[in-house]
């Protein structure tokens, strides 16, 4: 094959020729410059000329694309959720190291609740009430009582659905009787139903926030249930 330059070509063309021969890979990896060539070559073609090799490297150019997007969204997403490991197994052992049970619903609306990033924490429990007494009744800042079958009712806006182990959603109208002067703020909320042991009736743990879009129906549940299951589990000894 011969070598020989153009007679008009300049010095550094000469030496970007040199190079381009030496190392072609640098020209092909280079999607710009490939384009650039591509579309010169296309128009030395005419326009009656169809490009079949044209065409099929756009497609495989979009596909390319896609695949990227979709990489970076699976890293993002992978990123997310080993934030949000850590900000739940950091909340546990947070809850391992109150001594008395007041001490650990104030490490609850506290740490906890800073850890997590949620604004409100409620842990309502079910309990027999005499029928003077209101259906739902405040015990302080996170503790809350109310009537048997509140929990479902309250989880399922009365109707007859089974209950998740975990709800996302936006608040309900009866946010009121569970946030009190809070309500007006806080936007959605995660309901993770406790099994509190035989005999005992459940309990629900609350996490409101006042970002409307930190819970949703369509997320993912598993570091919820996984919080969950740790807390009733810590719930039963404090209730034995």
């Amino acid at each position: 094959m011969s070598t020989r330059l153009p007679r008009a070509m300049s010095p550094m063309a000469e030496d970007l020729r040199e190079k381009i021969i030496s190392d072609p890979d640098m020209i092909l990896d280079d999607l710009d410059v490939m384009r650039a060539l591509i579309a010169a070559n296309e128009r030395t073609s005419g326009d009656n000329i169809v490009d079949l090799r044209g065409i099929a490297m756009e497609r495989l150019e979009d596909r390319l694309d896609r695949l990227e997007d979709t990489h970076r969204g699976v890293i993002a997403a992978a990123y997310e959720n080993l934030a949000g490991t850590n900000q739940i197994h950091r909340a546990v052992l947070r809850l391992l190291e109150p001594a008395d049970f007041k001490s650990f619903l104030t490490a609850l609306s506290g740490d906890v609740a800073n850890t997590l990033r949620v604004d409100a924490v409620r842990l309502l429990l079910e309990t027999k009430v005499e029928d003077a007494d209101p259906a739902v009744k405040k015990l302080g800042n996170v503790l809350i009582t109310a009537e048997p079958g509140f929990i479902d009712t309250y989880v399922t806006f009365g109707r007859n659905i089974p209950v998740r182990p975990v709800t996302l959603r936006q608040v309900s109208p009866e946010a009121d009787l569970i946030y009190g002067t809070s309500a007006g703020y806080i936007h959605c909320e995660a309901l993770m139903k406790l099994d509190l042991g035989a005999g005992r009736l459940p309990g629900l743990l609350i996490f409101g926030s006042e970002d409307p879009h930190m819970f949703r129906p369509a997320q993912g549940t598993d570091l919820l249930n996984f919080f969950s299951g740790v807390f009733e589990r810590m719930m039963r000894r404090w209730l034995g």
